[in-house]
């Protein structure tokens, strides 16, 4: 026995230390082209290949408009492919920077529309970059097995959906991760056609510069001189005056922004759902619950590919994660939250490489469904033949006297109000940050129930778990004493005053009573029937304003209650509202004024949350 014991051990130890010991240098070598596109222009791409030369392999593609850097055909990443797994399994992985960026030749252009009925080769957009470089690479990378698959994080999940477009035969499976799908309704630059402020300011000061010729370097970041990014955007002012004082018109992508103020051609243009439809190559889609930047795309590409190209294999993967933190993280917490779990290995490991393996490597089947999505109140992954999944109902809860919720409409007549200043917006988090700071998608806001510009509305304790499923919107009857503004709703899930857990953060917060941001989603009221029109409102007449809210699935267990937050500032991660009805980027200090505003709560005008509530035994 002990000899079996010692030999085991001696195994799992050869195993370990062989895995610890993999190498890339040792395992793989590296070939840098220039590979010419249909008009001429040549991207540069940098292809790491198996040393390996007994076998073939498929073709891992990631365009990226951040660099393939290191440069040189000598000097190799530390890490290659989605996950260190797939290094070790056998792939060839090719890095491109897009059309514009970096080595690259040609104009970059934001979120390039893609072009349907391109006439000649002169007409590109990023679906025929793909199709060029997978036609290239097929053909002269050698020992390729002649399957290719596409992946990337953020803007290179962008690129990954473009690249599913006019699919290339050889393209057999593409996983767009945390992609964009429409900059002005939900994805990083705006939500509901509110400027992301903090975001776009801080990510387009550096890539937003012109690139005048090749470079292998990042322009110079902007310093703002304090980490206080609620003091800097405060004392900017108005928003002419980024330009005014910092910018000086310098970088075109932000006068677009400028310039665009409603959903107008710029923006639809660039709007990737309406060109999804029959996909040829198998789609696997994932995001996260609490990713600040791209929550939206994820979500609607996925749905959008059910609707539109039924027939496509297609699956949705969402996990507890900020923006690419499966990727980058263990995936066991965000904040003060625990998820009790590596949710990034598991979906690393259970997922995402079975799926290139058996799409690219015949390997075994997967045996995930076609939705797996992570419960961020039970801390559980779950499995679904559809999102939203079929048994989950609609339900409402609904805004009552006294700051209460209810699951019944309330039948006395109600109405709170507060003022909101321009001059005192409300903060997005409680801390010193320079930026939007990711961890605020779970962010306590206790700071923020103490406000008196916040309304606050909250159940009682639940008898029984709850499950929110699927799509949210708020519903609300609103006033303004001014023609414009902006609503806020948040969705919390408040934790026991009785509750023992540890933050997961070093020196965070007390968890009893903890005031847990599940979702929220701001309206700018002017768009709140259409965002190429806007509209301004009636002073001081009632005025139902739905807000569509991006999907949860969330359980709020017995103990715990529901609260649900109105605000009008949620700065600076959107730009301050004037609350006066004219053109917000053009705005002038004086413009910005206070406003009572006002949310009633009647049979008449039953604001409320409409939520999926799923059935407890239901899977």
């Amino acid at each position: 026995m002990y000899k079996f014991i010692l030999f085991i051990s001696t195994t799992l130890l050869f195993i370990a230390c062989s895995q610890t010991a993999f190498s890339l240098k040792g395992n793989y070598y590296k070939k840098e082209f220039r590979i010419p596109m249909r008009d001429g222009v040549k991207l540069f791409t940098a292809v790491y290949i198996p040393k390996d030369s007994s076998k073939s392999y498929p073709i891992l593609l990631n365009r990226t408009p951040y660099r393939v850097a290191p440069y040189g055909e000598e000097t190799l990443k530390t890490k290659i492919g989605p996950s260190s797994l797939f290094a070790k399994e056998g792939f060839i992985f090719a890095y491109q920077d897009v059309r514009g960026r970096f080595m690259s030749e040609g104009k970059y252009v934001n979120v390039r529309p893609y072009l349907p009925d391109k006439q000649d080769s002169t007409q590109i957009d990023e679906s025929s970059d793909a199709y060029d470089t997978i036609d290239w690479l097929v053909k002269h990378i050698p020992h390729n097995n002649g399957r290719v698959g596409m992946w990337g994080i953020s803007y290179p999940g962008f690129y990954t959906a473009m690249g599913m477009l006019d699919a290339h035969p050889a393209l057999k499976a593409v996983s767009p991760q945390a992609p964009i799908a429409d900059w002005f309704i939900g994805d990083d630059m705006h939500h509901n056609g509110a400027l992301s402020l903090a975001m776009g300011f801080k990510f387009f000061s550096a890539f937003g510069k012109p690139r005048p010729k090749l470079t292998t370097k990042w322009p110079k970041r902007f310093d703002p001189g304090t980490p206080d990014c609620y003091r800097f955007f405060l004392e900017m002012g108005a928003l002419p005056n980024a330009n005014t004082n910092y910018f000086k018109h310098e970088i075109p992508v932000w006068d677009n922004l400028m310039r665009h103020g409603t959903y107008d051609a710029f923006w639809q243009r660039r709007n990737i759902l309406p060109h999804i439809k029959n996909i040829r190559p198998a789609v696997l889609t994932v995001g996260g619950w609490f990713d600040a930047e791209d929550l939206y795309g994820p979500l609607h590409i996925f749905k959008q590919i059910e609707s539109q190209s039924p027939t496509t294999n297609n699956y949705l993967v969402m996990g507890p994660w900020s923006h690419g933190a499966w990727a980058r993280s263990s995936g066991e917490s965000l904040g003060d939250i625990r998820f009790y779990s590596k949710t990034s290995s598991y979906f690393q490991q259970q997922i995402e490489l079975p799926f290139f393996r058996y799409r690219l490597k015949d390997g075994p089947p997967p045996t995930f469904k076609k939705i797996t999505a992570f419960d961020t109140g039970n801390d559980l992954w779950k499995s679904y033949a559809n999102w939203p999944p079929t048994n989950a109902q609609e339900a409402s809860v609904f805004l009552s006297d006294n700051s209460a919720l209810s699951f019944t409409i309330p039948t006395k007549d109600g109405v709170d109000s507060y003022i909101s200043d321009p001059a005192h917006p409300v903060p997005f988090i409680n801390k010193i940050v320079y930026g939007w700071d990711r961890t605020y998608m779970t962010a306590d806001q206790r700071f923020a129930s103490t406000r008196p510009d916040v309304l606050t509305f909250k159940t009682g304790l639940l008898d029984s778990a709850l499950t929110f499923a699927g799509p949210l919107k708020a519903e609300l009857f609103v006033s303004s004493s001014t023609n414009a503004a902006d609503w806020i709703v948040k969705l919390i899930d408040v934790y026991p005053d009785t509750c023992s857990e540890k933050p997961a953060q070093k020196n965070g917060p007390p968890m009893a009573g903890y005031q847990q941001l599940v979702r929220g989603e701001i309206m700018r009221a002017k768009f709140r029937n259409s965002y190429k029109n806007p509209q301004a409102l009636i002073p001081d007449k009632v005025t139902q304003i739905t807000i569509p809210m991006q999907d949860v699935l969330h359980t709020f267990k017995a103990g715990h209650r529901i609260m649900i937050q109105i605000q009008s500032s949620w700065f600076p991660l959107f730009d301050r509202n004037p609350q006066q009805f004219l053109d917000i980027y053009s705005a002038r200090k004086e413009d910005f004024i206070k406003a009572v505003l006002r949310v009633y709560h009647s049979k008449e005008y039953p604001s409320r949350l409409v939520f999926g509530q799923l059935k407890q035994n239901g899977s």
